[in-house]
């Protein structure tokens, strides 16, 4: 897609805890040294958990490009995260290329993306 991509591991086929790559992400996010990050996890569940706590990010979980495209429209999703054994590499491909893509609507999502990212 000739972006510049920012790789954060892992570099081991060995396993690895998630949350650390998922921190790692959000940080790097946060640290302004990405704009948008891909996380991959088994299910993609527990990526999308550990990039969640941080208030700065809003990482979806997607397995279609609807999905996918939604999150940014509506949610502005800085993160796409993908369950290696509950998607395909093509699928995945294509919700990447949509995610990518695809605007912030802003308007009425506006507001409650300001309430996503504001501390508790």
């Amino acid at each position: 897609m000739g972006l510049e991509v920012l790789d954060l591991g892992p570099d081991v086929p060995e396993s690895v805890d998630y949350p650390d790559y998922g921190y790692a992400v959000a940080s790097a996010l946060r640290d302004g040294k990405a704009k948008r990050g891909v996380l991959i996890c088994g299910s993609g569940i527990g990526i999308s958990i550990a990039a969640n706590r941080y208030v700065e990010i809003r990482a979806a979980l997607v397995s279609d490009a609807l999905a996918a495209r939604l999150a940014r429209e509506h949610n502005d999703a800085n993160v796409i995260c993908f369950g290696g054994r509950m998607i395909g590499p093509e699928v995945a491909r294509d919700c990447l290329r949509v995610f990518m893509e695809t605007p912030f609507e802003g308007g009425r999502h506006e507001r409650r993306v300001d309430k996503l990212s504001r501390p508790l």
